[in-house]
Formats: C-alpha cells, structure tokens, sequence
C-alpha cells in the first residue's frame, strides 16, 4: 500500500476544521493538546481544562512558559483575556453536568460502535490512569478519538468489540486518526476521509472490519 498518512499536526489541523464557533471543548493529555494551535482564525472555541481552566489560548512561545499555569498534562498554557483558572470540583461538575460541547481524547481502542478504552491496557506492569476521561467521554455532548489508527505491531486500534477495560460505552461520535476519519455508528463504522494514495478496500483490510461510505 503506497498512502501518505497525516502528521500529528496535521492531524491537530484536520480535528481542529471540525470546531465550530462558539465551542466549549475540552483537549486530552497527548495529541489532543496539539488542537489548540491549529483553530481557524475568526471563530471563538473556549477551551477547558479538567485541572480548573477556561479559555485556555496556544502554547507559549519558548522562553515564555509559566509553570504555575499548566493544563491536565502539567503542559505549561496561556490565558486569553477574559479566561479563568478555578477549583478542580467545579470543572469536574462542569465537565458531568453537560457543559462541554466537545472533548478530544486519545485512545487505546475504539469499538466500531463507540466504545471507549482509553485509561488502561490490562497489562500487569500498566499503570492505570483514568483521570477525567470517563467523566469526559459521557458528559461531553461529542467525544471524539484523536489517534494513531495501529499499533507499533500494525494492527487496528478499531475494533469490533474493545479487548481493554471500558472508559466509556457508545460515547465515541468520530475517530479522527493517520489514515482515515471514520464515524462510529449503531450500524458500524462510516467514512468520513482517509489518506491520500489509500483505497477504501485497502483501508478496510487495514482496520479489519467493513466501513460503510
């Protein structure tokens, strides 16, 4: 197979496309937060952050970071007018009680249908790091999974039916990843985009499952 797939910022870019003015999202710790320096000139998106941040601006230039103002990834951050910084409760009730329009997670694994694993691998030697994002996944009105679509072994990270521990059942509305932009759905996974050079029954022996157009 001969495509070229999308790199992290170009990912953060074609995530970032998607927001629409007046957004309150939130950006997980990793990739996510690469989304921030890549939103659309002339619309307002109001980032949060689950540590007590609203209206979080790009990263700061080199030389620039305050270290006592950082986002959940302990990422130095800036504020833009008007923004705010507050207790951990409060952006955790802001985060269940529906207040979010969109947050961005990384994955694990992904079910055709939406679930979620994003905290944990199972394995014996994994350290276990659920943080926020159950919270996220289920209050947030849009989860969307930003990620690498395989493993460092090549294989899915889509799959029929999750194989780690659940972060979230049918959150998951679309899965932004290298090779393709997918939909999950009740009846499966749809296309959305996928990588220049790919076809569409190359990327379904990719993924191991059928993707609707």
């Amino acid at each position: 197979m001969a495509y070229t797939r999308r790199t992290k910022e170009q990912l953060a870019q074609r995530v970032a496309q998607d927001i629409h003015d007046g957004a309150y999202v939130n950006l997980g710790i990793g990739m996510p937060t690469l989304v921030a320096n890549h939103l659309p000139a002339g619309i307002e998106v109001i980032l949060q952050s689950e540590n007590g941040i609203l209206g979080m601006g790009p990263a700061p230039a080199a030389g620039d970071e305050d270290y006592d103002l950082i986002n959940a990834g302990k990422q130095p951050v800036t504020l833009l007018p008007g923004g705010a910084f507050f207790h951990h409760a409060d952006s955790f009730a802001m985060m269940r009680g529906g207040h979010l329009d969109i947050c961005v997670l990384g994955a694990f694994q992904v079910s055709a249908t939406g679930d979620l694993a994003n905290w944990h691998t199972g394995e014996k030697d994994a350290i276990p790091a659920v943080g926020g994002a159950m919270d996220l996944a289920i209050g947030a009105r849009q989860t969307w999974v930003m990620m690498d679509l395989l493993t460092k072994k090549g294989e899915s990270k889509v799959v029929a039916q999750c194989s780690y521990p659940l972060t979230g059942i049918g959150c998951v509305k679309r899965i932004y990843s290298d090779i393709a932009t997918l939909e999950c759905t009740p009846q499966g996974l749809r296309l959305v985009d996928m990588a220049q050079g790919l076809t569409h029954s190359e990327l379904e022996q990719l993924v191991g499952l059928p993707v609707a157009n």
